[in-house]
């Protein structure tokens, strides 16, 4: 599990999925949250404690850490881990898609940053169905789903309140958009097919949580 909290993304993992990259800092059983907080690079915990995650936590959310890489928690049980990290937070359900046509994706520019269209489920809806009518809504085409190949998570605030927004997204083929137009009221302000390359370099100045998933995309298009 992948949370991108203030944009910075924080992993759950148990020991067995323990990445081989290299950390700058490395905490291990810790009884109190370590003092130093000015991290670089790629950060460490081992067992973290209820009172360690919930400091933890806190601080991302607070704090604009520019120079902190990610944050990786393991445990010995993970599900136990995530099922407090995610106890810290009003979840929200949303849905979103790729939509490919003639090997290009669809954007959208909202909020000054390219994106990809989504929104919040109707009360029983389901993903899916979320999803496509997210993505027709928004920009006036039509759409056929294919398959539901990334979960994203991220964090943010709303009237004191912290949110974790759970994403599901789908891969998409548009079958038509002669009436393809932005939808204002959402506050879309354009949209435009991208090839790979430059759907890559519109993302790079868009949320960590966007280009994640592009990278997801990418890997599953090259897959087939």
């Amino acid at each position: 599990m992948k949370i991108f909290v203030n944009d910075k993304p924080l992993e759950i993992l148990s020991f067995e999925e323990r990445p081989s990259k290299s950390f700058s800092k490395i905490y291990s059983h810790l009884d109190e949250f370590p003092e130093e907080v000015e991290w670089e690079g790629e950060v460490l915990f081992e067992e973290p404690t209820p009172d360690v995650v919930i400091r933890l936590l806190y601080l991302m959310r607070t704090r604009r850490m520019k120079r902190l890489g990610s944050v990786t928690l393991l445990s010995r049980d993970k599900k136990l881990l995530k099922k407090f990290v995610k106890s810290r937070f009003l979840i929200i359900k949303a849905a979103g898609g790729v939509v490919a046509k003639k090997q290009k994706v669809l954007l959208i520019h909202r909020l000054g940053k390219w994106d990809f269209p989504k929104g919040k489920l109707d009360k029983g809806e389901s993903p899916e169905t979320c999803a496509k009518r997210e993505v027709e809504e928004e920009c006036s085409i039509r759409v056929k789903v294919e398959e539901h190949f990334c979960t994203t998570w991220h964090t943010y605030t709303q009237n004191r309140r912290s949110i974790l927004k759970k994403t599901y997204w789908y891969t998409m083929n548009c079958s038509n958009d002669t009436a393809m137009k932005p939808q204002e009221e959402e506050g879309i302000e354009d949209i435009q097919w991208f090839t790979a390359e430059g759907a890559q370099e519109a993302l790079s100045d868009s949320y960590p949580s966007m280009r994640y998933l592009y990278a997801r995309y990418q890997e599953l298009v090259n897959s087939n």
